[in-house]
């Protein structure tokens, strides 16, 4: 079996019941393994044995359920092809690239056309694999400018028919205000008023603007289902064709064409404003797709040029000048700057960079000029990466959403049902007899019903929600996972890495009287520098940053299990343990001993001779990160359990976890262990978040309910978690538990609105209370309502 993932843009669905259908009837195809369809983000994931099934027969079947598919077409001009195998070569590479629909190229007028999702490649991208393949090739007039362009489409063409509609419900309209007593001083001139001007007005709404409402009902009820587009359908062609019927028998009862037409203008009006909001609350992703920059200065030949982003390679040497945005992954060559990547870690202080540090595609170079290397190009950044994870977690499914979906499925046929209920009612007992007033009324039932909202009401939240997280620097992988980290109680953190720095750094350097403190750090990070131990290397680091240059060192000795000896600048060193200075009969100075009290707190303590004089002792450790300590506080503060994780020995982790805040501490655990220990935390019925950064936590963040990485970790550590962290501080999982959380709440909100709406809403209507043009306000306003409120969360800030 060779597995393949395809994300598919579709045009047309109205309400969740299309995407359910279309979900339904990909599910029932041979060859699929998963498909997932959102409403919101108007896209359908789905996972295929392309040995079984191709995607030209996945985009057939959408369009035979009633839909269609997006796709962008653009004209090669292409030179180099020799023979016919040279064009079966390259519509072959096309033909195997994600996203690309079908390539034909016809050698004799050197040309090819392509058919190709925007919303995977670009068009840049397919002229690029051409080239790749050996030849030249340039695009033949205009292209789209990208993913979003069906979307602007798509409301350019619902405002044009609401305007069309409009103008010609309007005087309908005008009519049926005129008919109250206390609008009856309005003057409404008589061809107005004549049933057949009406008619002549009612009829291009109802059939050229409305036919999407008869398609989409049409596909629905053939496929054994029904939709948002049946109930409209249905209502609005009983008021019409009831009219019709009274035109043509000469009837003194009113018409109800203006019912139809204004139902139908306004339902557009809705879907227009809900079209505009839904763009909005992808919001985060154009941003991402906006930062990277589209042309790049390339260092060849001893001289630069300015080249296309899409033409870098790998290795490529690259110009950064001030204030301009790094093109791609790198590694820094020569140059130091600032570089500001607040779009990656949400970390607003520019992070120095220097020789041999990575720099990010997107990020802003702030003020040095800087020489890099290119590591990562295209859909391999780090960029990429956040842009395709954002997308996935909007595109899938949270488990609150697949109840909506169960509701949606059954909800129009109940609907439906009750309409025709209402109307026997009215028509037999209430009112006896009169057919239009049960008429009107079964109207009102039948679009009050609409279940638009539901369907939008957790899918805008999850897109908006996804969205505002990851420009806060918190990348969710699904929507579950989005929804299940409001549940968590309990916190499992790693030490190291994690809660502290993840290297040892000095903490104490204590000097014995008589020697020059400055003297005696020079000494020691001398004597250090030839040694590759970790505490070799905070030593070195605390001397240089007390002294800019090192004294020389004339010998250097390893003593393995002890320590070093050496001699530097003249005199004779000596740096280790304990035994290392009684091995040498060195005395130690009494005011340098209160080395338990160090020990206790979970340092590693060495000793420093000169010229066998004991002038220091050394405190090492690996010290808290700046934000720890606020950030346990904060999850405290948020009702949670908080436990640290480590293989360390006892002492050292309850030292780092008292200084932490943390009261509950499992200490000595290997890092096979550590997914057991997260399983018996569950076993005891809590709901655990693990967080760690390196290979061996890796085990426990798959086991964990929710598994946190800090983007500063491991691959192997980010790809086995549900949540990545882009930066490297524990604050960022307080963010995460409370974006959960207000995501989740805002998702219920939606819910219960777009529920309680149509609770009340029909009983009302049914009740006779709701005119049917005041019902189809109502509908296609409620569903804007749930988007804007889902909105509301890209305006949360989690922190000053």
């Amino acid at each position: 079996m060779s597995e393949k993932k395809s994300d598919i843009a579709i045009i047309g669905m109205t309400c969740a019941a299309c995407a359910n259908r279309v979900e339904k009837g990909l599910q029932r195809m041979d060859g699929i393994l998963s498909a997932n369809v959102n409403f919101a983000t108007e896209k359908a994931v789905v996972s295929f044995d392309n040995e079984t099934i191709d995607l030209p027969a996945i985009q057939h079947k959408i369009r035979s359920l009633g839909y269609d598919v997006v796709q962008d077409e653009i004209d090669v001009q292409i030179s180099g092809m020799t023979c016919a195998a040279c064009s079966a070569r390259i519509e072959k590479g096309l033909s195997r690239m994600d996203g690309v629909h079908e390539a034909i190229v016809n050698l004799a007028l050197e040309t090819g056309k392509v058919k190709y999702d925007p919303s995977v490649l670009s068009a840049q991208e397919l002229v690029s694999k051409i080239q790749k393949l050996g030849y030249d090739a340039v695009i033949k007039g205009e292209i789209s400018d990208g993913p979003e362009d069906h979307r602007q489409a798509e409301i350019r063409h619902k405002t044009q028919l609401f305007f069309i509609s409009a103008l010609l419900s309007l005087p309908l309209l005008w009519t049926m205000v005129s008919h109250f007593s206390f609008t009856s001083w309005m003057y409404v001139p008589d061809y107005i008023l004549d049933p057949f001007t009406q008619w002549a007005l009612a009829t291009p709404v109802q059939f050229a603007i409305g036919w999407t409402f008869y398609k989409g009902a049409y596909f629905s009820l053939r496929n054994g289902s029904a939709n948002m587009d049946v109930l409209v359908a249905l209502g609005t062609s009983a008021a019409y064709f009831y009219s019709v019927y009274l035109v043509l028998s000469r009837s003194e009862h009113g018409l109800y064409f203006e019912t139809s037409a204004v139902l139908i203008t306004l339902i557009l009006l809705g879907k227009v404003f809900e079209a505009r909001a839904k763009g909005r609350s992808s919001n985060a992703i154009k941003k991402l797709m906006g930062l990277q920059p589209t042309m790049a200065i390339v260092e060849k030949d001893g001289s630069t040029i300015e080249i296309p982003i899409a033409d870098v390679q790998v290795g490529d040497i690259l110009i950064i000048r001030p204030g301009a945005s790094v093109p791609v992954d790198a590694e820094v060559i020569s140059g130091t700057s600032a570089v500001d990547e607040s779009m990656l870690t949400g970390e607003s202080l520019p992070v120095d960079k220097k020789q041999g540090d990575a720099v990010y595609a997107a990020t802003v170079n702030a003020n040095g000029s800087l020489r890099i290397k290119a590591k990562n190009i295209g859909k391999n950044t780090v960029l990429s990466n956040i842009i395709r994870v954002v997308e996935e977690a909007q595109g899938s499914k949270a488990p609150i959403q697949r109840l909506a979906d169960r509701i949606s499925g059954i909800f129009v046929p109940i609907v439906v049902g009750i309409a025709v209920v209402t109307f026997l009612v009215w028509y037999l007992l209430i009112d006896a007899g009169d057919f239009a007033g049960a008429l009107v009324n079964m109207i009102a039932v039948l679009v009050i019903a609409c279940p638009c909202a539901l369907g939008l009401a957790t899918p805008t939240s999850i897109m908006a929600g996804s969205g505002r997280s990851a420009e806060q620097g918190v990348l969710f992988k699904t929507a579950e996972a989005m929804e299940n980290t409001k549940a968590i109680d309990t916190v499992v953190l790693d030490k190291t890495g994690t809660i502290t720095q993840g290297a040892p750094a000095v903490t104490d350097f204590k000097i014995a009287f008589g020697f020059v403190r400055d003297r005696v750090i020079a000494l020691a990070a001398a004597a250090e520098n030839n040694s590759e131990h970790p505490v070799a290397k905070a030593i070195i680091s605390y001397g240089l940053a007390a002294t800019t240059t090192l004294p020389k060192v004339d010998h250097f000795e390893a003593i393995p299990g002890h320590g070093i000896s050496s001699t530097v600048d003249g005199s004779t060193m000596l740096m280790g343990t304990h035994q290392l200075l009684v091995d040498h009969a060195i005395p130690f100075d009494p005011m340098l001993a209160d080395v338990e009290i160090l020990e206790n707190d979970g340092k590693t303590v060495m000793y420093m001779a000169i010229d066998r004089i004991h002038a220091a002792t050394i405190a090492v450790a690996d010290t808290l990160k700046d934000t720890s300590k606020q950030a346990i506080a904060e999850l405290h503060e948020l009702g949670l359990d908080v436990i640290m994780l480590t293989g360390d020995q006892e002492r050292t982790a309850r030292a780092i976890a008292g200084d932490a805040g943390i009261d509950h501490v499992i200490a000595g655990v290997l890092p096979q262990r550590k997914a057991e220990v997260i399983a018996s935390l569950q076993a005891e019925g809590k709901k655990v978040a693990m967080v760690g950064d390196g290979i061996n936590d890796a085990p426990a963040l798959a086991v964990a309910d929710i598994g946190m990485a800090m983007g500063t970790g491991t691959a192997v550590a980010m790809e086995a978690a549900d949540v990545t962290l882009m930066h490297g501080d524990l604050l960022r999982v307080t963010d995460t538990i409370k974006m959960s959380r207000l995501t989740v709440q805002n998702i219920r909100q939606n819910l219960f609105w777009a529920l309680a709406y149509n609770s009340i809403g029909i009983p009302i209507a049914a009740a006779g209370l709701l005119a049917p043009w005041v019902a189809g306000a109502a509908m296609a306003f409620s569903s804007v309502s749930v988007v804007l409120n889902a909105l509301r969360l890209q305006r949360v800030k989690l922190r000053d």
